[in-house]
Parts: structure tokens; C-alpha cells; sequence
């Protein structure tokens, strides 16, 4: 009976190490994956405050350069479509879009000088700036987060840990194809 006993508390404290084991990894990998989402969340906050401020940034340029229509247009339709995306792919594609977009508009703006020295444009430039710079922090941070959490994931023993418990991989945020080209604006129109 003494070896039967030693047995039993040797596997109960096999059963108990493992037990901590699989808590811990759960609960880190858990962690990780909140930090991927409350990372997405800042930077569909910061999408959200550059899509606020767009609207008053084309009426103001609309009353110096009314016949840049198209461009008007293409803001319009990026928005739309940056506000209708769900994964963080299509996210990223739309930003993409809308920041082509808005690098025409800009272009658009050295062509009228009495713009530039607008105070009403010069706060909303300032404003786009301070959001495009929280963007692409935001954007970073995401990553970091996601490189995190998906290491963990990958990682032994904890892949085991995921597998069970359905931890998926995450996406990075990355640009949509094209996005490293400077947009073409022409004027001759």
C-alpha cells in the first residue's frame, strides 16, 4: 500500500503541474489576443477620427476648387467603403484607398494659394496630420500585438494549448498591392 500511495500523490502531482501548465498557457495566450483586439480597436478609433474630420477638409477645399469633382467623388467612395469593411485586409485596402485619395486632394491644394492660407484649412490639415500620424502608430502597435500573440501561438508547448482551445492565427495589418506608388493626379482634364 506505501507504493500504490506514492504513486497516486506522484501522479496527482503530475496532473496538478500539468493543470498550472495548461491555466497558464491559456490565460498568456489569452492575453495576447486581447492586446490584438484592443490594438484593432485604436486603429479603427483612429480611422473613425481621420473619417470625422474628412467631411469638413472637401467643404472647405470645395469652395476654392469646385471643378475637382472626381476627387471629391473618390473621398466620398473610399470613406464608404473604409466605414463598410470588416477584416482587417479589407480595412486595410480601404485605407489605402482613402489615403490615395487624400494625397490627390492635398495635391490639389497647392494649386490655390488663398486655400493654404485659410485658417479653417490650416486646422483641419493640422488635425488630418496628427490622425495620419496616430494612424500609422496605431498600425504599428497592431502588428507588435499580432506578432505576439501569434509567436505564442506557434511556439511549443503552447501550439498544443491553442489547437485545443481554437486560437487562430491573426492577420498583420499590412498596405493593399499598389499602395507604395505615389498616385497619379492630372490636371489637364
Amino acid at each position: 500500500m506505501k507504493n500504490n500511495s506514492k504513486i497516486a500523490i506522484i501522479v496527482i502531482a503530475i496532473v496538478i503541474l500539468l493543470g498550472v501548465f495548461v491555466v497558464s498557457g491559456y490565460n498568456s495566450l489569452v492575453s495576447l489576443e486581447q492586446n490584438v483586439n484592443t490594438a484593432q480597436s485604436n486603429i479603427d478609433t483612429q480611422l473613425q477620427r481621420r473619417s470625422d474630420l474628412i467631411p469638413n477638409l472637401v467643404n472647405t477645399v470645395k469652395g476654392y476648387a469646385t471643378q475637382e469633382k472626381d476627387i471629391f467623388t473618390d473621398i466620398a467612395n473610399a470613406r464608404s467603403k473604409l466605414a463598410g469593411a470588416s477584416t482587417v485586409t479589407d480595412k486595410a485596402n480601404a485605407d489605402s484607398d482613402l489615403s490615395n485619395a487624400l494625397s490627390r486632394l492635398l495635391v490639389v491644394v497647392e494649386r490655390y494659394p488663398d486655400l493654404k492660407s485659410n485658417q479653417n484649412f490650416r486646422d483641419l490639415s493640422v488635425q488630418l496630420e496628427g490622425t495620419e500620424n496616430r494612424i500609422a502608430i496605431a498600425r504599428q502597435d497592431y502588428n507588435t500585438a499580432v506578432t505576439n500573440y501569434n509567436t505564442k501561438r506557434r511556439k511549443f508547448p503552447s501550439n498544443i494549448i491553442a489547437s485545443i482551445f481554437g486560437f487562430e492565427e491573426k492577420p498583420l495589418y499590412k498596405a493593399s498591392t499598389g499602395a507604395e506608388q505615389v498616385p497619379s493626379v492630372d490636371f489637364s482634364k
